[in-house]
């Protein structure tokens, strides 16, 4: 089924395993670093060997990255722009040296540029750090948004511009349901989502779809607000869940909810009870 959580990397890389473990479920995703700050050292052969033996050693099939929520690729603030491509190039080299399928990452704000004109600076970080990771097998994946302020990705449109310009095998996409929801795709009932998916395959394509995130939402249908909720205790509801898992098996599908009261076991038996 590839269904799993946001592990934790308390106390080291490969703790992640056993957290893992706990909830039994095979496969996650990490922050590879602190995400709230910029500066991060190379992974060391030590992290990467120990990392490596946990994950031969786990029932784990796929784990990925997020990168850093600071990284802005759509910023006009060429300053901001070169940290955040840089920071993805790293980003990319640690999923690399810790065998990790991708990197999923917001396509950013715009902050007063067209869309258009944010959606190329998008494009070109990306081909950027793609030319400075040959060789490299880790993928840039962008997530659609819910469109905060003048934040990208909320029209599956951008996402497909975006993996158009970026012009490499590399570079694909993610499903966020909290996000499309909010951003006024109604997945909450089986015609919403059939039309939804439709709309991604027409213009993303579906064989660009390579990982999903289930989260409910606090907030309503066009909302333009993120705010993630329990499976089930939102706005969406447990159907779109239940075609998620039904229709996407062979996609990883990592909840990032919150995690306190055990609630991250408490999701995963919800989602398990609709399969």
């Amino acid at each position: 089924m590839l269904l799993g959580v946001h592990c934790s990397v308390s106390g080291g890389l490969e703790k992640a395993f056993d957290e893992a473990r706990q909830l039994d479920i095979d496969t996650f995703q990490i922050f590879t670093r602190n995400q709230r700050q910029w500066r991060a050292n190379p992974i060391s052969n030590q992290e990467r060997e120990a990392f490596t033996r946990a994950f031969e050693s786990s029932k784990v099939k796929i784990a990925f990255a997020h990168a850093s929520y600071l990284v802005n690729l759509a910023s006009g603030n060429d300053d901001l722009w070169k940290k955040s491509t840089e920071a993805m190039i790293a980003e990319v080299e640690r999923c690399h040296a810790l065998g990790l399928a991708f990197a999923v990452v917001h396509p950013g704000a715009a902050k007063g540029l067209d869309e258009n004109i944010a959606i190329e600076r998008v494009a070109l970080a990306i081909r950027k750090v793609i030319a400075a990771t040959p060789g490299n097998n880790a993928r840039i994946v962008v997530e659609n948004t819910a469109g905060q302020g003048t934040t990208l990705g909320y029209d599956f449109q951008h996402l497909a511009k975006i993996i158009e310009l970026a012009g490499s095998e590399r570079v694909a996409a993610c499903f966020d349901t909290c996000h499309a929801f909010a951003a006024g795709y109604d997945i909450s009932n089986q015609k919403g989502f059939e039309e939804t998916f439709n709309q991604w395959d027409k213009t993303i394509g579906l064989n660009n779809l390579v990982a999903i995130h289930l989260n409910d939402s606090k907030t309503p249908l066009g909302s333009r607000v993120d705010r993630h909720a329990h499976i089930g205790q939102g706005s969406i509801g447990k159907e779109a869940f239940r075609l998620t898992l039904k229709t996407f098996p062979n996609i990883p599908k990592v909840l990032e909810t919150p995690k306190e009261d055990n609630m991250d076991e408490k999701n995963l038996e919800v989602l398990k009870s609709l399969l």
